[in-house]
């Protein structure tokens, strides 16, 4: 992967985590929503954002002093 195939990823998976946000906040406003639809969203929101740090890291590696 060259460095503009990480950049698309990762805008792909920020526009994820941003809508998986907006929807686990109108499940939640639903009264009775389903908690188990609920607890799948909020597992694959913490999977996106450790594959956007993933790739975060890869275009800003560490600096050792």
């Amino acid at each position: 992967m060259d460095e503009s195939d990480v950049r698309d990823r990762l805008e792909s998976l920020l526009e994820e985590h941003r809508d998986l946000d907006a929807a686990i906040d109108a499940i939640r406003a639903l009264p009775g929503s389903d908690q188990l639809q609920l607890a799948r969203m909020k597992k694959r929101k913490l999977r996106l954002k450790d594959e956007i740090e993933s790739l975060r890291d890869q275009l800003l590696p560490d600096i050792i002093a």
